[in-house]
């Protein structure tokens, strides 16, 4: 009796007994002529490999055997002379790498083997993260110094994922290696700076979308092409940052052209098709500030402020900005104080403020210094309501690096740590 549910399975001799013998209810279809072969050699993998392991594993020679008459019979009945070749050396090695003697043996030898990623270029894989796999971050390098030629699709970039493997991919675009990198400005996740030094790269290219509602790209993949054949690809949960890569849970499938052809080749028609797309623009250094905005605008997409109606001073506060006006303009005094008890509305005069001053000078720049956080997230949104601008300000605290210096909103103790001078 056969169990209950769905099947995908080639019918043999034993399978066909069973069904006619059942009083089941059987759905049966025949081998399509297009897919055939690809159905039957995904079976008889299964008969050989079971086949080769029957045979004792130190019989290497018996196993030798087994191989070889099945490429003498494919040879003999497909009357191809390619096939002639193709028998099993006698000896059982593996080709695993070939290089120009520009220096000596050893050294050599040395290079190949340190730059060899530890899972199989040949076989498929998983990674998730699991101690006792390697490290994502640790077989990128490798496959990234390894490979001809590179293409990359992630959600964004973070520079604490780019400077794990900014020096390998540095070394494989210096030596001629063409990079291309697909990301986005979805919520506001990538750094300005880590795309700029990816774009300084030679025989680099990137595009970035920056329509996050149109184009909702949340895919994740690396791809790594060889001349030899063994292509690789990463395709998974990983963006670019240094958790995602090294210690957070993220599960990534490697797959191989030698066992998924076909998957490699639709990762590839799939990447060119986002590549050749108008939802993805080539970007350049004259396009750092429409990236940055861009990733403003998603960073502070859901925090549900309308910056379309006008905010205007309460009576008292108007006297207040009208003799800070007054002590600039008749008496030349430019550094003033104000004082105001709580709840009276300082940092609305202080953005009206603003916004006057940079009416009447131009470019003004701006450093707000408070003591806690939800103060600073208060005011930077006080500021954008006052001057309808939704773009306007970085935060400075805690873990969050601002973009720029020019509008700053920033913590007491990030002040005091000196961490502007890291700031570029």
């Amino acid at each position: 009796m056969l169990r209950h549910g769905l099947y995908e399975q080639v019918i043999n001799k034993n399978l066909s007994e069973k069904i006619d013998d059942s009083a089941q209810l059987i759905e049966k279809r025949n081998i399509d002529k297009a897919e055939a072969p690809h159905i039957l050699s995904g079976y008889l993998a299964e008969i050989i490999e079971k086949g080769l392991s029957s045979l004792s594993s130190d019989d290497i020679e018996g196993q030798l055997g087994l191989a070889n008459k099945i490429v003498s019979a494919v040879t003999e009945l497909t009357g191809d002379d390619e096939f002639n070749g193709m028998s099993v050396d006698e000896r059982a090695e593996q080709l695993l790498a070939v290089a120009n003697m520009q220096n000596n043996a050893d050294t050599m030898k040395r290079r190949i083997t340190m730059t060899r990623p530890e899972t199989s270029l040949a076989s498929s894989s998983l990674f998730t993260g699991a101690g006792h796999e390697p490290q994502m971050m640790t077989e990128l390098k490798k496959e990234i110094v390894s490979a001809d030629r590179i293409d990359m699709l992630v959600s964004f970039i973070k520079w604490s994922g780019l400077v794990l493997i900014i020096d390998e991919l540095q070394e494989f675009t210096a030596r001629g290696g063409k990079l291309r990198v697909i990301t986005t400005s979805y919520m506001g996740a990538t750094d300005v700076k880590a795309v700029e030094e990816l774009s300084k790269l030679p025989h680099t290219e990137i595009k970035v979308s920056y329509d996050t509602e149109r184009t909702r790209l949340h895919a994740k993949s690396y791809i790594f092409y060889r001349d030899t054949g063994f292509t690789t690809a990463y395709v998974g949960s990983s963006n670019m940052s240094n958790a995602a890569m090294t210690s957070g849970l993220e599960w990534n499938l490697k797959i191989t052209a030698h066992d998924q052809p076909h998957t490699i080749r639709k990762i590839n028609a799939t990447f060119e098709n986002y590549w050749n797309s108008t939802d993805f623009s080539l970007y350049s250094p004259d396009d750092r500030v429409h990236l940055m905005q861009a990733l403003k605008a998603e960073k502070y997409h859901g925090d549900n402020s309308d910056y379309s109606f006008d905010i205007r001073p309460f009576s008292y506060q108007q006297e207040i900005l009208d003799k800070l006006t007054a002590e600039r303009e008749i008496r030349g005094h430019y550094k003033n104080l104000v004082v105001a008890a709580t709840g009276t509305g300082k940092t609305v005069i202080s953005a009206f403020d603003y916004k006057r001053f940079r009416q009447a000078n131009g470019r003004a720049r701006l450093l707000f210094v408070a003591h806690r956080k939800e103060i600073l997230k208060q005011s930077i949104k006080c500021f954008r309501g006052v001057l309808h601008d939704a773009n306007f300000g970085d935060l400075c605290f805690g873990g969050v690096t601002p973009e720029s210096l020019e509008n700053l909103f920033i913590s007491i103790e990030t002040f005091n740590s000196q961490a502007l001078d890291k700031i570029t």
